[in-house]
C-alpha cells in the first residue's frame, strides 16, 4: 500500500458511500447501501460504531438545528434520522423523491451553504436513464432540476458556491452547472469525461482551492482535477471499487475514502482483502471545505 494511504477500518462494506465529516462529533460517518448499515469512525480515539437499518440509507447530511441527520433512503424517502445507542430512529418524513418512478432509488446528496439539499436518484437496476437530480429547499419544497441519469452520483460545490458538479457515472461524464443564489442551475456542460481505463466517476468533493477530488469505481484510485478539468494528481488504493471521499478533521486536511466489496471475488474478479474498507489518504497539503448542513442558515 502506498505510504500516502492507510486503512483505518476494514469494514468490508458491500457498498460504502456518502462519507460525511461531523465537526461536532469529531467523526466521519458513511453508509453501506447494500449492507443496510450506517458507520461512524471517531477521529480522536479510532472508535468504530455501526447501526443496522431496515430501509438502507444512501446518504446522510447533518441538520443546521443540530437535531440529528437528514437521510435519503433506498425507498426514495427523505427522513429525519437520529442515531441513538444501539438503534437508528426515523423521526419524521420530509418528502419522497420520484414517486412516479418505483424502479429508482436515491444515490448521493450534498447540502450547500444556503442549507439546500442536492439529491440524485438512479435506476436501481443501473440500466435505464430514469434517474434525476433534485433540489430540496429548507422549507420543504422539492424541485426536479435535471434528469436522464442512469447512475446519478457525487454532487460537489465549488468554494464560491457558483459551480455545481454532478455525475452520470454510466456515461463516464462529470457535468458542471452554473448555480445562482436562488438555487437555479444553468449552463450544463461536460466538465470531465473518463476513458474506459479510468473506470467510472463516482462520489466527489471540492477542496478550498477549487480542485475536484473524484473516486474511480473500477479504477482503483482517487484523482484531483484542477478547476479547468485537467488532471492534477492521482492516489492509488489497494482496491478497485473506490466510491467517494471527504475532507475531515478540525483543519479539514485529512482525506477519507470509501470503497465497496460488492462483486469482488466473484465472476472472475480477483479477491481484494481490503475491499469495502475506509481509507485515509494524504491530500498533499490541500484542505477541504466545511460540510454543508440542511436547514435555514443562522441569521
Amino acid at each position: 500500500m502506498p505510504q500516502e494511504v492507510r486503512c483505518v477500518w476494514p469494514a468490508r462494506a458491500l457498498l460504502g458511500e456518502g462519507p460525511l465529516w461531523s465537526p461536532g462529533q469529531g467523526a466521519v460517518f458513511f453508509v453501506d447501501i447494500h449492507g443496510s448499515r450506517i458507520l461512524r469512525h471517531g477521529l480522536d480515539d479510532g472508535s468504530r460504531t455501526d447501526w443496522a437499518l431496515e430501509d438502507a440509507a444512501c446518504w446522510l447530511v447533518e441538520c443546521v438545528d443540530g437535531d440529528g441527520f437528514i437521510a435519503g433512503l433506498r425507498s426514495r424517502r427523505v427522513v429525519r434520522l437520529r442515531l441513538e445507542p444501539g438503534r437508528a430512529v426515523i423521526a419524521g418524513e420530509l418528502t419522497r423523491i420520484d414517486p412516479d418512478r418505483p424502479g429508482n432509488r436515491l444515490n448521493d446528496a450534498k447540502a450547500d451553504a444556503q442549507g439546500r439539499l442536492w439529491i440524485g436518484s438512479m435506476d436501481d437496476g443501473e440500466e435505464a436513464p430514469s434517474g434525476a437530480f433534485h433540489r430540496l429547499d429548507p422549507d420543504g419544497a422539492i424541485v426536479r432540476v435535471d434528469e436522464g441519469y442512469t447512475v446519478a452520483n457525487g454532487p460537489a460545490l465549488s468554494p464560491d458556491g457558483r459551480t455545481l458538479y454532478h455525475t452520470d457515472s454510466a456515461a463516464r461524464t462529470i457535468h458542471a452547472f452554473d448555480l445562482d443564489g436562488a438555487g437555479r442551475l444553468s449552463g450544463k456542460r461536460a466538465h470531465i469525461r473518463f476513458a474506459e481505463a479510468d473506470g467510472y466517476p463516482d462520489g466527489m468533493t471540492c477542496d478550498a482551492e477549487g480542485g475536484l477530488w473524484v473516486a474511480h469505481w473500477d479504477g482503483g484510485r482517487v484523482s484531483r482535477f484542477r478547476p479547468d478539468g485537467t488532471l492534477d494528481r492521482a492516489i492509488a488504493l489497494p482496491v478497485s471499487r473506490v466510491t467517494s471521499c471527504v475532507f475531515a478533521g478540525p483543519a479539514l486536511d485529512r482525506l477519507f475514502v470509501t470503497t465497496a466489496a460488492h462483486g469482488i471475488g466473484h465472476d472472475g474478479r480477483p479477491d481484494e482483502p481490503l475491499a469495502g474498507a475506509l481509507f485515509e489518504c494524504d491530500p498533499g497539503g490541500v484542505r477541504g471545505l466545511p460540510p454543508g448542513r440542511f436547514g435555514h442558515p443562522p441569521g
